[in-house]
């Protein structure tokens, strides 16, 4: 019997549908596919290309426009690798370089453009801006933490929901920009329910009921702490990989959450999407606490200092 070979030819590499999509959709069809505009995926081109540019030097090489539009459908969609490479005529193998390389570049730019306020104007205009939510004093930032889904790499990626994650903390402004993102703790490490059974937890259970004060005080404390959980929420949306769970390393999705917040940041000072402003409200002079420095002391001060008389 004759043997038959099979003989694999390999695809020619055709770039053109992304170029296609970039050049025939309008800003809201590229903002819902890669969510930024034109002209702001030329600012990300003008920001990344040279890094991009440098790292690749095979022939035939993808354009730093054409990894960047890539690496933000994979982003936004959070699609397989391979829906992705058949969507745009690639390779998945090139998917999977052109993401890790876009991200890579992207986390190399976090201390730029995901940063605390150090100059005390910078603290000033942001602490205004959150009085202006609710009335909440010298607050220059919120925390929370949210957690994102990984394949299983064993514990202690294994979080309270028994799903494998990275514990994501992160702190925001009262414009919604990321001032800190810290992507490195597994899931295991996050136990939201410590503070419900701590001390402090159960004394303020048992004791801010039926207090005006303190009611006053605990609804301006929501309010203006739920910021930080809009801001995750847009973010979470906006790049819907983070949604999923993605299929890499530990180390290598930290850096892909970490280009997202930097994306993310991006987008609100570029004006993706438009946000109003709105004015500074004054705060009054916060008043000097001589007190013992722990969480329950604090809390008391501010909650009578400026919530007792309104």
């Amino acid at each position: 019997m004759a043997a038959i070979h099979f003989v694999r030819h390999r695809r020619p590499r055709q770039f053109r549908r992304i170029d296609r999509q970039f050049t025939e959709l309008t800003d809201e069809e590229l903002r819902q596919r890669y969510r930024f505009s034109a002209d702001n995926i030329d600012r990300l081109v003008e920001l990344l290309g040279p890094t991009l540019e440098r790292r690749t030097r095979r022939n035939q090489a993808l354009t730093p426009q054409q990894q960047i539009l890539i690496t933000l459908r994979f982003l936004a969609t959070g699609n397989f690798m391979q829906v992705i490479g058949d969507t745009f005529d690639v390779d998945i193998s090139a998917v999977s370089l052109v993401v890790r390389d876009v991200t890579d570049v992207l986390f190399g730019l976090k201390d730029q453009f995901i940063k605390s306020p150090v100059m005390d104007l910078d603290r000033r205009r942001i602490m205004s801006g959150f009085y202006a939510i609710r009335g909440f004093p010298s607050v220059i930032g919120c925390i929370d933490g949210t957690h994102v889904k990984i394949i299983s790499p064993g514990y202690p990626f294994v979080n309270r929901k028994h799903q494998h994650s990275i514990n994501v903390q992160g702190t925001c402004n009262h414009k919604e920009l990321f001032t800190s993102i810290n992507a490195c703790w597994p899931g295991s490490c996050h136990e939201s329910h410590i503070l419900r059974v701590s001390n402090v937890g159960r004394y303020l259970e048992a004791h801010h009921q039926g207090n005006e004060t303190e009611e006053r005080y605990n609804r301006a404390h929501i309010s203006t702490r739920n910021l930080v959980e809009r801001t995750f929420g847009i973010w979470k949306r906006t790049f819907h990989d983070l949604h999923g769970e993605i299929r890499m390393k530990p180390q290598r999705v930290t850096r892909v959450i970490v280009a997202c917040a930097v994306l993310h940041n991006l987008r609100l000072q570029w004006g993706e999407p438009e946000v109003e402003e709105a004015g500074d409200l004054d705060q009054p002079p916060a008043d000097i606490f001589n007190g013992r420095m722990d969480g329950r002391g604090v809390r008391d001060h501010v909650a009578h200092a400026y919530f007792q008389n309104q």
